[in-house]
């Protein structure tokens, strides 16, 4: 379970680290730029599926207007051969029929190519068009059913000429007087159809074909005429639908093989077998808005790496580069640089209260670190007096003994030590009180510190009544005059002591001098001024005896004098 535990903290951490100051400037650019992307790009989706439909429908309004312009056409073929019938069913007993047909019509008949009269056994009696005079009409289903029901038939389509330009044949019976029937026959040239598709697929991604009963395109884009529609590219697919649906209009939505999506209406001519096909590739209608849905992703992905990499940009020097400085700045101050400070002028506004509240800190903490400084220095100096005498106390003399002992070791000088001990002190004690005993040592202490004064040396508490005063570069007689000054000091307070036989306070002074070198220790020297101050002692107090060390030489002396 501790394990688990640790291993979820240390993913955290990871974590942690991943989705850092830059990680979250970059996802708060991605949240503020995507939306108004994607918003953009929805716009333009809208936009194109609006383009498709508003195409599509104009395209359908046009494909009608289209169709009702051919009815229209047919219509009035329609007009016409009834007109003629007409007026070949008058001429038609005085045996003027082909005179009629040469003379009463116009030289150009509006999309007519040609007309002809045919007789009963179906043969072309007489055309606008020498040509056609002979030909056998019998066995046309168009002809044989304008003479069956006696009505305006529309025949198929053939091709024409050398160019084989699709014609349509329509046919109209005649009733002449005593039953004999002739029929009109006018081949209808289809050229206006060809014009109307070329401006009806002028448009990219739009196409326009005109087909028969058989499915035989008989207009459309240049190359594609008088083929099967089945054998038209994109076209199969609505073979079936456009050929034998009975509707006048239709329309259907698939995918062609390539992918593209295709949108396609069929309309219906009335009075024939024509049939109109529009073809709509929405991708190649809406290139244009498609072409901007890709520019604004590439847009997108620019904007977001560019929005991104500023953000980094920012992070980096707004966030990281002034934190990386407070951190280095505490760093250094928490190092013990109590200078140390952070420079507001480099970093931002934002941050500023931040520097500002270290820097008071720092300041803060600076003013407690001196007066701690101080107050360790005040504690240092406090361990190192005596309060009574106001000398140094022992551990303090010990450090200066050692002090001095290697500097005289170093320049070959001498080092002098006196041993300095109240006399009968206890009895003072017994007799004046503690109280007194401790200001009899203060003004002792007082006296060494004038002393001191003079000679440069170091005067510190011993221990209870007893003193020590250590002359650096100081020789045996000397030492031995500075000691006769400090007993006549203490002489010159005048203290009673009634238990004492000279009845006032005395001093009893051992003094010990050496040449420091390898074969003497600091504490040797210690113990030849205690012995000198025990010889003090025993030859009656208030004197100031010498004591010698041997010399490495084995030269000494041994020198016990006394002053009295």
């Amino acid at each position: 379970m501790k394990k688990a535990t640790v291993n979820l903290d240390r993913k955290l951490v990871k974590l942690k680290r991943a989705f850092g100051i830059r990680a979250r400037f970059g996802l708060l650019a991605v949240i503020l730029v995507v939306p108004l992307m994607l918003e953009r790009i929805h716009s333009l989706e809208k936009m194109r599926i609006e383009q498709i439909a508003r195409t599509t429908a104009e395209f359908t309004t046009l494909a009608r207007n289209s169709a009702d312009a051919q009815r229209a056409v047919i219509s009035s073929v329609e007009t016409i051969l009834k007109s003629e019938a007409f007026v070949q069913a008058s001429a038609g007993a005085l045996g003027r029929g082909c005179d009629v047909l040469h003379t009463g019509l116009p030289a150009n008949l509006p999309w007519i190519r040609s007309l002809s009269l045919a007789g009963q056994d179906g043969r072309i009696r007489c055309s606008t068009n020498d040509t056609d005079v002979g030909l056998d009409l019998s066995d046309r289903p168009y002809f044989r059913e304008a003479r069956e029901t006696g009505r305006f038939v529309l025949g198929d389509f053939v091709p024409s000429g050398p160019s084989q330009v699709p014609t349509v044949m329509a046919a109209y019976p005649v009733s002449a007087p005593g039953g004999s029937s002739t029929a009109l026959v006018a081949t209808v040239n289809l050229d206006w159809m060809s014009k109307l598709m070329k401006n009806l697929g002028g448009r990219p991604g739009v196409s326009t074909v005109l087909i028969d009963s058989a499915g035989n395109v008989l207009a459309a884009p240049p190359g594609e005429v008088w083929r099967p529609l089945a054998d038209m590219q994109l076209m199969s697919a609505i073979d079936d639908m456009s050929v034998y649906s009975n509707h006048d209009e239709g329309s259907l939505s698939f995918t062609a093989p390539d992918g593209s999506k295709l949108a396609v209406s069929v309309i219906r001519i009335a009075g024939g077998p024509l049939r109109l096909i529009s073809n709509i590739n929405e991708a190649a209608v809406s290139t244009v808005v498609s072409r901007d849905i890709r520019t604004t992703y590439l847009q997108l992905g620019f904007f977001c790496l560019l929005v991104l990499l500023g953000t980094q940009f920012a992070a980096q020097e707004l966030v990281i580069t002034p934190i990386k400085m407070l951190a280095e700045t505490a760093r250094r101050f928490g190092e013990g640089d109590l200078s140390a400070r952070a420079v507001r002028n480099r970093l931002p506004a934002d941050l500023l209260p931040v520097a500002r509240a270290f820097n008071a800190m720092a300041s803060q903490l600076a003013r407690h670190a001196r007066k701690l400084i101080a107050n360790n220095d005040q504690l240092r100096v406090m361990a190192s007096i005596d309060m009574l005498s106001g000398l140094a106390n022992r551990r303090s003399f010990q450090s200066r003994l050692d002090f001095e002992w290697t500097r005289a070791l170093q320049y070959d000088g001498e080092l002098s030590l006196l041993m300095i001990d109240v006399d009968h002190f206890k009895l003072y004690n017994d007799t004046y009180g503690h109280l007194e005993g401790d200001a009899c040592l203060t003004k002792i202490g007082e006296a060494l510190s004038g002393v001191v004064a003079r000679t440069m040396g170091f005067a510190a508490r011993y221990g209870g009544e007893e003193f020590c005063l250590l002359l650096p570069n100081t020789d045996l007689a000397r030492a031995t005059e500075i000691g006769r000054e400090v007993r006549s000091a203490v002489l010159r307070l005048s203290l009673p002591h009634a238990a004492s036989d000279h009845k006032t306070v005395t001093v009893s002074i051992g003094i010990a001098t050496v040449r420091p070198d390898g074969s003497l220790r600091p504490n040797e020297l210690i113990e030849a001024a205690d012995a000198a101050l025990y010889a003090a002692k025993l030859r009656g107090r208030n004197t100031v005896t010498e004591h010698g060390l041997p010399l490495p030489t084995n030269e000494g002396v041994a020198r016990i004098a006394m002053t009295g």
